[in-house]
């Protein structure tokens, strides 16, 4: 009785009606692996423009040192970390399975799909075939088969014209809107070029709307535009001065044009006045860097980062009067609400504190000092950039680790004041560390230099760290989209 040797076939089910049905078949190695997807150095490739959702190095299909009771080999399948996933037989597949014959394995949701396949071959002894007297039939042979595409190889109208062929694609991967969003803000800040106000506007809301964008990229949860709006114009509202005019009955005796804000006079009063939070100025006499940062730390840190989470408390309370799954869309459910509700807020603040503070009293001083005003107005357009952008390393990570762990405690709620006040801590502590960084310029400037160069990284690398856990620990792992950041595998 002859022996049989037993191979594997991957046959394509979705081939369209161009390709060849011989290029349709794909020999399982029994020693090495067999890789699917995107690039060339794959053994079965895919055609990316009629399989878009299929990975660069999708799959890969390994034998097993294992064999069948009747001698065949045994091969498994592992996904490699694809962005949409690999399916046998309707079932999305974490890390590998072992195949079995009749499965069918689909690469991404509506992908190319093959049916997994035994071939067994008879192997006729040789001295049995040389004796007889008739010869045996010979078996079927299957060349190795070369590195086909599956796909067609003609070219599509959507290949000539791919602006057209996948409109949905161009948001969710391509940037369309930060792209228009870019091109929006060239036109205004060429159109603006002339009255510094609103160039300095156009262009701060741009670099720091880039900075929260790169943040809510790598949370990777989607969060409704109108909440994170509300955020930011939240705190915004809490800070800004009110007009003396618009509540006529309260008593002026000093004639003030605004009067202060009283959200933020009560924190003022609270951290400032009552708390040791008065920070005197960096040449003065009275201080040092100890005495600065004991003075940032409440009337900073403290004061600052409990004011930017008003917003994040507020949805969370907003939100749990709603009904589900409202609640969790609008309220602060886990720790990637709190990070994105509280960047978002940060946001505000920085850009009315630089607007509002720094710029004008940086553009106002070179003014002063040098006679003229183009001096002081280019000044505060340079004081102006590296404020913004050093948000993500500053603001919006402070407020953004505090964001994580108000989520924290009410994801987990035995443990609630541990969180709040272990994130509080941390939060504060780094903002003030960063302020009073400033002091240790009279002693010398590469130690302040060094200063807010550990500060920055320490509290960027905070906030990445309080991002990735967030994700492993979001309910919404499975949507979360922050894989997009990077081209998938």
């Amino acid at each position: 009785m002859g022996n049989y040797q037993h191979s594997g076939l991957l046959r394509l089910l979705s081939a369209q009606p161009s390709v060849d049905a011989s290029q349709s078949c794909y020999s399982l190695s029994e020693t090495s692996e067999t890789s699917i997807g995107r690039t060339a150095d794959c053994q079965v490739i895919i055609d990316s423009n009629l399989y878009g959702g299929v990975s660069r190095r999708h799959a890969v299909i390994r034998p097993s040192h294992s064999r069948t009771p009747q001698g065949a080999p045994i091969w498994q399948i592992c996904d490699l970390n694809s962005a949409n996933g690999t399916y046998i037989n309707g079932q999305r597949i974490q890390g590998c399975q072992t195949l079995s014959v009749g499965d069918r394995v689909m690469l991404s949701h509506n992908g190319p799909e093959f049916l997994f396949e035994h071939r067994a071959t008879q192997l006729v002894d040789q001295f049995a075939a040389t004796s007889s007297q008739a010869p045996p039939s010979s078996p079927p042979v299957y060349p190795p088969q070369p590195l086909p595409v599956v796909g067609s190889d003609q070219v599509t109208m959507s290949q000539l014209f791919p602006v057209v062929s996948a409109p949905r694609d161009l948001f969710r991967k391509g940037y369309l809107i930060p792209g228009v969003l870019t091109v929006f803000v060239v036109v205004s800040l060429f159109l603006s070029a002339r009255n510094l106000p609103v160039y300095i506007l156009f262009l701060s809301l741009y670099l720091g709307g880039g900075g929260f964008y790169f943040i809510y990229r790598l949370c990777g949860k989607k969060k409704a535009w109108w909440i994170l709006l509300l955020s930011f114009l939240w705190t915004i509202a809490m800070l800004v001065p009110i007009p003396a005019d618009a509540f006529p009955f309260i008593p002026n005796p000093n004639d003030e044009t605004y009067f202060p804000n009283p959200v933020l006079k009560i924190f003022v009063v609270i951290f400032r006045d009552i708390l040791p939070g008065d920070v005197k100025p960096f040449n003065s006499a009275e201080t040092n860097y100890l005495g600065q940062l004991v003075g940032n730390f409440f009337g900073a840190g403290l004061m600052e980062e409990l004011l930017k989470a008003v917003p994040v408390f507020g949805f969370f309370l907003f939100g749990s009067q709603l009904r589900p799954p409202n609640r969790q869309k609008v309220g602060v459910w886990e720790p990637l609400d709190g990070i994105l509700i509280g960047a978002a807020s940060a946001l505000g603040f920085t850009l009315l504190e630089t607007l509002d503070q720094y710029v004008p009293g940086v553009a106002l001083q070179v003014a002063r000092e040098t006679g003229q005003a183009s001096a002081g107005a280019l000044a505060g357009v340079l004081l102006l950039i590296p404020r913004i952008l050093g948000s993500v390393a500053g603001h919006m990570a402070y407020s953004g680790i505090f964001g994580y762990f108000i989520g924290l405690s009410i994801l987990k709620p035995s443990q609630r004041w541990k969180s709040l006040v272990i994130g509080y801590l941390i939060a504060s502590s780094l903002h003030a560390f960063w302020n009073a960084s400033g002091g240790l310029s009279s002693l010398s400037i590469e130690l302040f230099v060094i200063s807010l160069i550990i500060v920055g990284v320490s509290s960027y690398a905070f906030l990445a760290a309080a991002i990735l856990k967030a994700r492993q620990l979001s309910p919404t792992r499975s949507q979360n989209f922050a894989t997009h950041i990077a081209p998938p595998n």
